[in-house]
This record gives structure tokens, sequence and C-alpha cells, in this order.
């Protein structure tokens, strides 16, 4: 194999060639680094959150693929994979793995000490969520925890605290990754029944869309109770009326439960994050000029 090829692999391995899980990652960090920012964000702080995503997320996939491997070959969304496929060798992704781990954990040891000390737990559930799937009918709402934890280390590098605000925000992120990883299950639903996995699809069964869509209400709902509670502005809920259209395309994608339509609605949530945010920064950048009028 070239030097080239070898490269190429890894970043396959790593899921960069494929970056909506960057992405659905990222999102929420962002939603929250803005809303717990006392000022303006801090350019090194912002530097490091996506350094610090784009590393996590990648070792996750390694993780992922490392506890997959026995099935991947038997999944045709993930027979090419390249632990899988035998074009990355096990001591490879190990080695890695800890590269990526060890860089992340660099630039965490550039904030604060809460945030340091959660950095543990984040490691925790990224390398426990892969083995899920096996023993727990559920696997969803471990990824639920691990994508959404972003939240709870913005707040800690930004305010040293972990505020009310925070866990709220966190819950709202956590039912919205319900229901988009709900939607990737869908996709697999059929290979993951034949090698006897778990997954929020198969636990569901003809109630997935309903579970999704109340998902997708809960999250809009909550952020909504939040924004009124943070006092955010009018852009905010634009954000949010946006995203609320999204969630219902999103319907519309997956009623018949077709593998295209189901994968097409994950990618989908992409825009969804991108709505929230768009509105959270117009939001903050007007406050200023909001005048909240004193109580008689």
């Amino acid at each position: 194999m070239t030097l080239k090829e070898r490269l190429d692999a890894y970043e396959r391995l790593m899921r960069l060639d494929k970056p909506i899980g960057i992405l659905l990652l990222l999102w929420p960090t962002l939603w929250a680094l803005w809303l717990s920012a006392p000022g303006a964000i801090r350019l090194d702080v912002l530097l490091i959150f996506v350094l610090g995503t784009a590393l996590m997320r990648s070792a996750g996939c390694i993780i992922n693929d490392f506890a997959d491997r026995e099935f991947d070959p038997h999944v045709e969304r993930t027979r090419d994979r390249p632990l899988a496929s035998g074009l990355v060798s096990l001591r490879e992704a190990f080695v890695l793995t800890g590269v990526l781990l060890l860089l992340a954990f660099a630039l965490v040891l550039q904030l604060n000490r809460l945030a340091v000390y959660l950095s543990f737990f984040a490691v925790a559930i990224t390398v426990i969520y892969p083995f899920l799937k096996r023993v727990f009918v559920f696997p969803q709402a471990g990824l639920g925890i691990a994508f959404s934890f972003g939240v709870p280390m913005a707040y800690a590098a930004q305010k040293g605290a972990l505020p009310a605000a925070a866990w709220v925000l966190m819950l709202a992120t956590f039912f919205w990754i319900i229901a988009y990883d709900t939607e990737y299950a869908m996709v697999d639903r059929n290979d993951d029944i034949k090698l006897g996995v778990h997954s929020s699809a198969i636990l569901l069964g003809r109630r997935d869309i309903a579970a999704v869509m109340t998902c997708h209400a809960l999250f809009i709902g909550i952020l909504g109770a939040f924004g009124a509670w943070q006092r955010l502005g009018a852009p905010y809920y634009g954000g949010l009326l946006v995203a609320a259209g999204l969630a219902v395309y999103q319907y519309r994608l997956i009623q018949d439960r077709g593998r295209d339509g189901c994968f097409r609605a994950f990618l989908h949530n992409n825009w969804m994050g991108a709505a929230v945010f768009a509105g959270i920064l117009f939001a903050r950048m007007i406050e200023p000029y909001i005048v909240v009028m004193p109580a008689r």
C-alpha cells in the first residue's frame, strides 16, 4: 500500500471524508459557547472546541469500527470500512486513536479545571457508547449523552460552573440526537436484526416515526422555553421556526421508512443545527439594543 493509499484509509477510518458527524457534534457546542459567553466569544476557546470536536469524533469513529469489526463486513453500508475490509490493522487503529485522544486532551488542558474534569467523562462515554448496542436495547441514549456533552463542557469552560441553563440546553440537545440517530438506525434496521444487535429503530418498531417526530417536538419545545427563560430575542425564535419547518420536511422523508429517505433525513439535521445556531447568533448580536422594561 502506498503512502497516499494509507493516508486515504486513515482519513476514511476517521470519517474525515464524511464530516456530517463532526457538524452534528459541533452545532450544540457552538450553541452553548455563544449562549454561555459573558461577552464576545474568545477566539482561543472557540478554536479549542472546534478542533477538539473534530478530534473526539474521529477517535469515536475508530472506536466504533473496532467495536463493530465483526459486524461491519455483513452490513451493506459498512462492509468497505477500512477495518472491516482489512485496509487498516487493529494496531494502527489503536495507535491512531491514542494520538487523537492525546491531542484532544492537550487542548482541554488549556481550559479551566472543571472543563478538564468533565473531559474524563466525555472520553469514557466515547469509549463505552459503541459497545452499548450489544447489551442495551436503546443504545441511542448513549450517543445522546456523548453528542450533547459539549454543552456542559462549553459552559464549564466559559463560566467555571454548570448553571441550570447548561443542563436544560443539554436535555433539548439529547432529544434532537435521539431523533436523528433513530433515523440513522432506521437505515440499518434489517441488517441489525439479522446480526442480533440493538437499536432504537428495532425497539420502537412501527412507532419509530412517531418517536422521531415527538423527539423533534420536545427539542423545539424545550428550546422555546429556554429562550423565554433566557430572554433571547426574536431572531432566536426565527431560527427555531425554521428548524421546526425542517423537522416537518424530515417527516416527509421518513414516512415510508425507505433507506434512502431515512438517510437523507439524518443528513438533513445539519441544517436544523445550523438554523438554531443562526437564531442564537443573531439574537446575541442584537442584545445590546434590546431594552427590558423594569417591573413597575
